[in-house]
């Protein structure tokens, strides 16, 4: 895998969080779409991302990873969120495109789930 920047990374790990999101959304729910996209929109915000990597128990080198996502200095800002929520989502987003990247399958996957479980789904 060649060097991505941190940036590069979220970029990637909000794709692959956000489609995640999206699939788990449309087999739990028997909703109407409007509804679906609600509850994604939430579960996808750099609030509850930033709640998420406070709860996740990360290796040294995700710990790096996001040291170094949190530092990058993006061009904008969520509209919903603070500084610091913001920065921690971007880490989130970074330490799932980092292992997508890697192929690290089965901790991309298990962060993927936590990120909707003990993320506390109650949120929606």
């Amino acid at each position: 895998m060649r060097n991505f920047t941190s940036l590069e990374l979220a970029f990637i790990g909000d794709a692959i969080h956000t489609a995640f999101v999206r699939n788990w959304a449309l087999t739990k729910f028997d909703k109407p779409i409007n509804n679906i996209h609600k509850i994604c929109s939430k579960l996808c915000s750099a609030v509850f991302q930033a709640s998420v990597l406070d709860l996740l128990e990360l290796t040294d080198e995700e710990k790096e990873i996001v040291r170094k996502a949190r530092n990058a200095k993006p061009k904008h800002q969520a509209k919903n969120s603070g500084s610091a929520e913001y920065k921690k989502a971007t880490a989130f987003e970074a330490i799932i495109g980092y292992h997508f990247l890697s192929q690290n399958d089965e901790r991309l996957n298990y962060l993927l789930n936590k990120s909707i479980i003990g993320g506390g789904t109650n949120a929606i």
